[in-house]
């Protein structure tokens, strides 16, 4: 009886023994394996990044103009993009014209968001006056083109500042956000534990900077992405409609430059054009790769692989 009950026992606990048992991974390891083109695109990213905001510190960005360069042959060590029509060097230019345009944007875009997330949000849990004239304002800014509204404000306002231009561009980047956070704390507002906090009296502030916009971190984090996205494609736009003051290095205003000058019918001045634009677009591609990836990394059911 003794052997027969201790047989039992083995064979009850031998598959519980054999059970596999759960590999930890660490979180980067599982973003690196799940999100090839997301790392791809970060590591970009960081390498533009490294060459706009390190690369001034060995390139210097005082391009003068000399008129016995113009057009002049690529160097392999020091001036890789040869020289423009006006015997400036591209190389230079593309390293110490992209810092501006990075920070404009991103601020632009941190502004654009905080506008949206902080009114989308009051806008559902004040219904009634709020509501109606955060809408009304909305459904006005919807109503005309963002390229449209960028260059009537741009005409109006002399862009000869970072900060008037950040502003010009965080004006255009909330409406759409506003509204599609409105539609979510409107579902998430109705949830137990926000209901719970309501009964508690925790205040306002308490619930929708704790209770509520925790929950859409994941979607405002995606949608700041593209909003940097966007405000790079706004600056570039007002640069190439000569809205903006022609001073200093910038690759927006390098195409704009370039294409003034006739690049497109020369070959000898393609370059001036191309290189800025292979840049905006190996930045707007690597952002553009990490917004798409970044469902996967907010993810929960990634940490428990």
């Amino acid at each position: 009886m003794v052997d027969t009950a201790l047989n039992t026992e083995s064979a009850v606990a031998d598959p519980l023994d054999a059970a596999p048992t759960v590999d930890k991974k660490p979180f980067w390891r599982i973003f690196v394996e799940r999100n090839k083109l997301g790392t791809f695109g970060l590591v970009l990213l960081l390498l533009i990044l490294l060459l706009t905001f390190i690369g001034p510190f060995f390139v210097d960005g005082n391009v003068k103009t000399d008129v016995s360069k113009i057009y002049a042959q690529p160097e392999f060590w020091g001036h890789p993009l040869g020289y423009d029509h006006s015997g400036r060097d591209i190389w230079a230019q593309i390293v110490n014209g992209g810092r501006s345009l990075i920070v404009v944007a991103t601020v632009a875009a941190f502004i654009g968001t905080f506008i949206g997330v902080t009114f989308g949000a009051l806008s559902a849990m004040l219904p009634g006056k709020f509501d109606t004239i955060a809408l009304t304002v909305t459904d006005v800014v919807l109503t005309v083109p963002s390229i449209i509204l960028l260059a009537v404000l741009a005409a109006f306002i002399k862009l000869d500042s970072a900060f008037l231009l950040i502003l010009v561009l965080s004006v255009t980047a909330w409406p759409t956000l506003l509204l599609a956070v409105r539609a979510q704390v409107l579902s998430l507002k109705e949830r137990e534990y926000v209901e719970a906090a309501r009964m508690l009296d925790l205040g306002m502030a308490r619930i929708l900077f704790r209770e509520v916009l925790p929950n859409m971190a994941s979607y405002i984090i995606i949608n700041l992405v593209f909003h940097i996205s966007g405000a790079i494609y706004g600056q570039v736009i007002l640069y190439f409609l000569g809205l903006v003051s022609f001073s200093g290095t910038n690759w927006g205003l390098m195409i704009q430059d370039a294409f003034r000058r006739g690049a497109v019918f020369n070959a000898d001045s393609i370059m001036g054009l191309l290189a800025p634009m292979f840049m905006i677009v190996l930045l707007l591609w690597s952002l553009t790769l990490i917004a798409r990836s970044l469902e996967d990394v907010f993810n929960p059911r990634l940490r428990e692989l």
